[in-house]
């Protein structure tokens, strides 16, 4: 008579292993709030000096440009914030910590699911920081349409933080190589969202590639969403996209730390 496996036993149980490991996540989030404050730097900065430019330039009311770039700065912290978060397990990689969390009884995927699904606090709890700051100065939220947009920027950073482990499990212990590859990516998609700067006088070629990318999707449907057009057909696409690069990111990501040694 066989005995059944720690292995065998682990797979019974995905969903508690996932919430010990997100719990486990949370923790230091917990502890020390001040770190969600820092980082929200990036954003206030673009917030405090490029939309005073973009009001000038557009010549429009302060509160209808903040209707515009707002949401936009929303999924900046989306961006920057879950595309770095790689940068964490691979200090666990290389301290040992990550070797640890291997051989514990836990199922390979709820270390990589937990882990991204970690990224939904910070999201929200930032994106109602930098709403609240911009509401005194004109911007206005359709309540509802908040809502929604907090779980689209919610589902799309779960991917966004999935595929950032997923680089982190790839490059290892080159650090330098996570970063030169997260960045060369980043950028080039923020510009080609039209989340600083409209894109509708950009090249032809430009506007090719935005219609691609699913980052501009998701800003326009968060724009929409904010001003409570909940039926707008980019909303719809902007879920397709976000749902699409979870699943992409999820599927990458456990597929990367079940062959993680």
């Amino acid at each position: 008579m066989s005995t059944p496996t720690i292995d065998t036993a682990v797979r019974a149980n995905p969903v508690r292993d996932t919430w010990n490991v997100l719990t486990r996540e949370l923790k230091p989030v917990v502890r020390d709030p001040f770190t969600l404050i820092f980082s929200l730097v990036q954003p206030l900065v673009f917030l405090g000096l490029f939309a005073p430019l973009l009001i000038g330039q557009s010549g429009m009311p302060a509160g209808e440009t903040l209707q515009w770039f707002v949401p936009g700065v929303l999924v900046m912290i989306v961006l920057f914030g879950t595309g770095a978060t790689g940068s964490n397990l691979q200090y666990e990689m290389m301290t040992g910590s990550h070797e640890r969390t291997l051989v514990a009884p836990l199922s390979r995927s709820s270390l990589l699911v937990g882990r991204a699904l970690k990224e939904i606090a910070p999201i929200i709890a930032q994106s109602l920081i930098i709403v609240v700051i911009a509401m005194p100065f004109g911007f206005r939220v359709h309540p509802v349409g908040l809502i929604v947009g907090l779980a689209l920027l919610a589902v799309f950073g779960v991917g966004l933080g999935a595929l950032s482990y997923t680089l982190a499990l790839a490059t290892k212990d080159r650090e330098w190589l996570f970063w030169g590859v997260q960045q060369t990516l980043i950028f080039p998609l923020m510009i080609l969202s039209g989340m600083l700067l409209p894109l509708d006088v950009a090249p032809g070629w430009m506007r090719v590639v935005a219609a691609v990318n699913p980052l501009n999707w998701v800003v326009q449907a968060a724009r929409a969403l904010l001003a409570g057009e909940l039926g707008d057909i980019v909303v719809l696409w902007g879920w397709v996209a976000a749902l699409a690069l979870a699943a992409v990111g999820l599927w990458a990501g456990v597929r990367a730390i079940r062959k993680s040694n």
